[in-house]
């Protein structure tokens, strides 16, 4: 039997992998993950958001590549269309697509600000307003969804969505976010599924560090 593969990059600064394996996780397909090095030119490129997430992650499944993570999520979908990855309902559907696809393109000033870093604790962090519009942005989607659909996860039971927003919770952690009492609690739900505390519990094992990612700033 072929064995699908996974490739990914740092699971403590790689929030497009992570989104990926998360996304994996949901749809139940075996995989084995394959990972480069933080210091591998495709890897670093797109940690650092020098590059558009073209080659990280990369799905390999019977022989096939796929890669960005939204296409990702969408084959999956197609090859397990009972996991959930996508709601049932037709609306809801096109609603978890469209707060993907904002996560996938946007959001650029609170990357840049708050880059991914699990092992990483900032109490009290300066958030600066672009950063912080984008922060109010998220909140906005999570509390709509959270209104729409009761929780804990965005659309009621996991999805897509919790795959591509999870790595933005890890952040909110990281930098000491104050957030309103609905977001807190998508946030901890989030960051108490089992698949996120495995990811969690291997990137606090890394020991390479990345040294643009490693200052106080």
């Amino acid at each position: 039997m072929m064995t699908s593969t996974l490739t990914i990059s740092s699971k403590n600064y790689s929030s497009w992998s992570m989104r990926g394996w998360l996304m994996m996780k949901i749809a139940g397909i075996p995989f084995d993950a394959v990972i480069k090095a933080p210091d591998d030119a495709d890897a670093r490129a797109e940690i650092l958001l020098l590059s558009p997430s073209i080659l990280v992650p990369c799905l390999t499944y019977e022989g096939r590549r796929i890669w960005d993570t939204l296409a990702i999520g969408e084959f999956l979908q197609e090859i397990a269309p009972n996991s959930g990855l996508l709601p049932k309902d037709q609306y809801q559907r096109a609603h978890c697509r469209a707060i993907c696809g904002e996560m996938h393109s946007g959001f650029s000033s609170m990357r840049s600000a708050l880059p991914m870093n699990i092992k990483a604790h900032f109490p009290n962090f300066k958030i600066w307003s672009k950063a912080k519009a984008d922060i109010d942005r998220i909140t906005e989607i999570w509390r709509d969804c959270i209104e729409s659909h009761g929780g804990p996860y965005l659309f009621g039971a996991l999805s897509m969505a919790d795959a591509m927003y999870a790595p933005v919770a890890t952040r909110f952690k990281t930098y000491d976010v104050k957030l309103d009492p609905v977001s807190q609690a998508y946030c901890d739900a989030v960051l108490a599924w089992d698949a996120v505390q495995e990811w969690m519990g291997a990137a606090v094992c890394e020991q390479e560090e990345i040294e643009e990612l490693e200052v106080e700033f």
